[in-house]
């Protein structure tokens, strides 16, 4: 998992209430293609036309956005199914963090698990954003600090529960977090084995 430490870029403005896993990303191309190749379908409702064609008005189709590393979003984003290919197909065009009021439960907790930050900020804070974002400037987000810095200089601060940021900044999901303590581990099945040699069948 790539380490989250601070993102610098455009913040796409898809101000829309309730997307769902499965506009996100449909499930039949989850059945087919690789993680790496999900970018070309992520959105894809939104994103073409009935003939195939990209929608030039589609925000994520717009030169300012193409590849933008930050998506601002309304209430509930991500809600629905609880398929991780969401967050992979996100990740597929670039995005490494996520800006809403709230989000679908599954959704948030897969961002972490597979190195996307999710914020949550006010519905006013993040209109606020997309007004600024609107023209395509830089955007920061400081994942150490938990420091959103928009392109008029304004600062928002952000929560992130402890545990969630370590694994972010150090890029491992919860099999890594574990990994980490490997020595205590193996020590401590090594004692067991000697005091509880029956209950490890060799």
């Amino acid at each position: 998992m790539r380490p989250f430490t601070i993102v610098t870029g455009p913040a796409a403005p898809l101000m829309r209430a309730n997307v769902d896993t499965d506009l996100i990303i449909r499930i039949e191309r989850l059945t087919t293609l690789a993680k790496d190749a999900l970018g070309p379908y992520a959105l894809e409702a939104l994103r073409y036309r009935a003939d195939g064609g990209e929608d030039p008005d589609f925000v994520l189709n717009r030169p300012a956005f193409r590849g933008a590393p930050i998506l601002l979003a309304e209430a509930n984003f991500g809600c629905g199914s609880s398929r991780e290919g969401a967050v992979w197909a996100l990740q597929a065009i670039g995005v490494r963090c996520v800006v809403a009021p709230s989000f679908g439960d599954i959704f948030f907790n897969n961002c972490f698990q597979n190195g996307v930050l999710p914020i949550r900020l006010a519905a006013d804070q993040v209109q606020a954003l997309a007004e600024q974002a609107a023209a395509g400037a830089a955007f920061s987000v400081d994942l150490r600090q938990q420091v959103l810095c928009a392109p008029d200089g304004a600062q928002r601060r952000f929560d992130v529960d402890a545990l969630r940021r370590e694994s972010l900044l150090e890029g491992l999901d919860d099999i890594g977090l574990t990994l980490k303590h490997a020595a205590a581990i193996d020590a401590w099945e090594a004692a067991d084995r000697a005091a509880r040699p029956w209950h490890w069948p060799t």
